[in-house]
């Protein structure tokens, strides 16, 4: 019977060996801790410089931290007139932390800070899985010091939240290809849903890279691959659907007005998303021109050559192999981001959504020529990009002298090709693995500077709604009304000006562009018989409103600004 027993051959399906979670030594603990308490001060040191960030933005958090329904809906105040425009999930994190704390700049900016530290910390994770510790430290590092991250991780825009969601969608999924376990694929799903309820377009970008490197890599069966993404395609569906869905069925007279579109509809604006992405065609080297290059290119050209180079060294590989799932992944992310964004409309600010997949190619491509370092082959190749992400950051210097000397450069070059070259070959694995992490970062000590310095001098140019402050006369009079709202004017850029001056709620006509249809003639006349509105500024512009109210009332100036007291009629 035993020898029966022996012939059977085993029909059960058999495993490559994944390489799962390397072992971490205590200086990989210390440099890790390095890295996230690094990241946690370039984010947090004089936070409150920022100020408000984006006043259309700072108005609508302190709203939504007074009111349930403005939370839900994200309207620009707590009188929910009208929505910012976009899904709203970017702006949930900072409501409930202002609601909790109270209303400031801290309390608003903190949770933005915290999600850069949290991204950082699941790139790392996500890379050391494939890479070993050195590689996911890079990996970190590099995002970390992408000067576009660190603008917006100290910014109240959605881009933080977003890059954390999607990061983590990113690292679920390397999980997933792993074990194959559905749950964590679901996971990834979840998590890009609540992704695209913060940038529904920009969300939707490396989603595909995601599913390829799946599709290619899991270790189960190809049917079972296909209905694992369908089942992670119906998790995002419900993840984002919810809200749309609540939207669109609940009637319009019981829900703000939804800012920028033309039907008050939230599925219009994010379908006008996806336009704005497919629409402008500039050329494909747009990623690589100045401006865009110091934001987030600074390792772009050496990514892609990683990438290139990744796959080379991998092809030989089974299809399981975790390392070049993991560069299908982040390299079908860095492609698929960059020909979107290089070929579409967006706002500079939108290109932090490259950092991610350009960080990851450069902890896992550097970590595999490393593993080939006793080979001239392995590290002529790495001193070559070293070489060459030298050359294309001394070039964006030569023509942005103002952001860093260039010596700086030829010495960060000088530490990190020595250790390529005489150091590598006589370390211990773990400590050499480490230590070639930690002088590779020296490359992204340019982009750390530039990122120090305000959004405008990284080259952010669309980068938060200002209006000038109103004096102390006139805020003095909206803070004595005590009325539902202080005031009216055109626009909710000026109406955040003065609503966060005066720390009343003030109503913005015709929502960010001040050409919506919100409130309308009739239900803003019907606020002023109520008395729910005292004045009306005149900051300019045209609505319908605004002549109604200069035809209707009498006009005074209080601290420099033209204003009317619906309290005072026109005789």
């Amino acid at each position: 019977m035993s020898v029966v027993a022996d012939t059977v051959p085993d029909l059960r399906p058999v495993r490559p060996a994944r390489p799962g979670r390397p072992r971490l030594t205590r200086s990989g603990r210390w440099a890790l801790a390095g890295l996230l308490l690094g990241t946690a001060t370039l984010h947090l040191w004089d936070l409150g410089s920022v100020g408000w960030a984006d006043i259309r933005y700072a108005s609508a958090i302190r709203g939504m931290a007074q009111d349930w329904t403005a939370f839900l809906y994200a309207s620009t105040d707590a009188g929910n007139i009208v929505t910012v425009g976009g899904p709203p999930g970017s702006l949930w994190a900072m409501a409930l932390f202002a609601r909790v704390f109270g209303f400031s700049a801290w309390s608003m900016l903190v949770p933005q800070a915290l999600m850069g530290v949290g991204a950082v910390a699941l790139l790392y994770a996500a890379v050391r899985r494939v890479a070993g510790p050195g590689g996911g430290l890079l990996a970190g590092a590099a995002l970390a010091l992408t000067p576009v991250t660190v603008a917006m991780f100290r910014f109240n825009y959605p881009d933080a939240l977003l890059v954390l969601l999607l990061v983590a969608a990113a690292y679920s999924t390397v999980r997933a290809i792993e074990d194959g376990l559905l749950r964590r694929l679901l996971l990834a799903g979840v998590f890009a849903g609540l992704a695209v309820l913060t940038d529904t377009a920009q969300a939707l970008l490396p989603l595909p890279a995601l599913a390829l490197a799946y599709l290619v890599a899991a270790p189960v069966g190809f049917f079972r691959r296909g209905f694992q993404l369908l089942a992670a395609g119906v998790a995002l569906v419900v993840a984002a659907g919810w809200w749309y869905a609540l939207v669109e069925l609940r009637l319009a007279g019981n829900r703000p007005y939804i800012g920028g579109s033309r039907a008050d509809s939230a599925l219009e604006l994010a379908l006008d998303d996806l336009r704005r992405l497919a629409g402008i065609d500039p050329g494909p080297l747009r990623m690589v021109d100045v401006q865009h290059a110091a934001l987030v290119g600074w390792l772009l050209p050496a990514a892609l050559a990683l990438l290139v180079v990744g796959l080379l060294l991998t092809s030989r590989r089974p299809r399981t192999d975790a390392a070049r799932a993991s560069l299908v992944l982040w390299g079908g992310w860095t492609v698929l981001t960059a020909v979107a964004l290089g070929t579409g409309g967006y706002l500079t600010h939108d290109t932090v959504a490259l950092a991610p997949g350009v960080a990851a190619l450069a902890g896992i491509g550097s970590a595999l020529l490393w593993e080939r370092r006793r080979r001239w082959a392995g590290r002529g190749t790495l001193t070559v990009l070293v070489a060459g992400t030298v050359a294309w950051e001394w070039t964006l210097l030569d023509r942005m002298p103002a952001l860093l000397p260039r010596w700086i450069v030829v010495a960060a070059a000088a530490v990190v090709i020595g250790f390529v070259l005489i150091a590598g070959t006589t370390m211990r694995r773990g400590t050499a693995a480490v230590g070639s992490a930690l002088a590779l970062m020296a490359l992204a000590l340019p982009a750390a500077v530039a990122a120090r310095t305000t959004a405008g001098q990284v080259g952010l140019p669309d980068v938060g709604a200002q209006a000038s402050a109103p004096g102390p006369e006139l805020t003095d009079v909206l803070r004595s009304t005590g009325r539902t709202w202080s005031a009216a004017t055109v626009g909710t850029q000026q109406s955040a000006a003065l609503g966060l001056a005066s720390d009343t709620t003030v109503i913005g006509i015709g929502g960010a562009s001040g050409n919506d249809p919100a409130p309308t003639l009739e239900r803003f006349q019907a606020i002023v018989e109520a008395g729910e509105v005292r004045w009306f500024v005149d900051t300019g512009g045209e609505s319908e409103i605004l002549a109604w109210v200069r035809q209707n009332f009498e006009p005074s100036t209080v601290g420099g600004h033209t204003v009317y007291d619906f309290a005072r009629p026109a005789s």
